[in-house]
């Protein structure tokens, strides 16, 4: 069972659209009972950091969480500030992340492009993955949808799922055993982004 974490924020009709559309059992969960059953869990997010993290401090599932993906090894997914949570910090704020990845938030110094860009770093780019299998399957040259000012910084370099340039290369993927991310939005991406909800069901 897909389990999508309803603490507030995040596109959560759009992934249980795409989950209905293939056939695969989803549900949405608001607090623990909610969450019974789940097989995979989803931890979507839009906006800021510290404000994700204390709407999902606050929603009653955390420790819930915690023993479900720390625990009793469910696949989680965290997707845009939804991965930046899985963290241990972030230059965004103050709070400290769900720290289920040894990594940290910075922002994009945009001081240094050397491209007319700015930020956000918002639409379609291409996502490199540095290896076939798992989330990305036999995907050939990949692209999906992003949209944010911050990215994730792995401590370990084997826990880098994907890369993505954008006036230099950052993570736009990762794992770390039973815990991937990505920093674009799977749940926007049409056909790439279907494919790649699909894989995490079947992992």
């Amino acid at each position: 069972m897909i389990t999508i974490i309803d603490y507030g924020l995040g596109n959560i009709r759009a992934f249980v659209n795409v989950y209905e559309r293939l056939n695969i059992k989803v549900q949405i969960a608001h607090s623990v009972p909610a969450m019974k059953g789940a097989t995979k869990i989803i931890v979507p997010g839009v906006g800021s950091f510290d404000y994700a993290m204390t709407l999902l401090n606050e929603s009653g599932m955390r420790d819930e969480l915690d023993q479900q993906v720390m625990v009793n090894k469910i696949p989680v997914l965290g997707v845009c500030v939804g991965m930046q949570m899985l963290a241990k910090s972030s230059e965004e704020g103050r709070l400290q992340g769900l720290g289920w990845i040894d990594a940290e938030v910075k922002r994009f110094d945009d001081a240094k492009f050397t491209q007319k860009t700015h930020l956000p770093h918002m639409g379609w780019n291409d996502v490199d993955p540095q290896s076939t299998g798992c989330l990305f399957g036999t995907m050939i040259k990949p692209r999906f949808y992003f949209l944010h000012s911050y990215y994730f910084v792995p401590l370990h370099q084997e826990d880098v799922l994907a890369a993505t340039e954008y006036n230099g290369s950052f993570a736009s993927a990762v794992r770390s055993g039973n815990v991937f991310g990505t920093q674009f939005h799977p749940e926007k991406s049409h056909h790439w982004g279907i494919q790649l909800l699909k894989n995490f069901a079947n992992i």
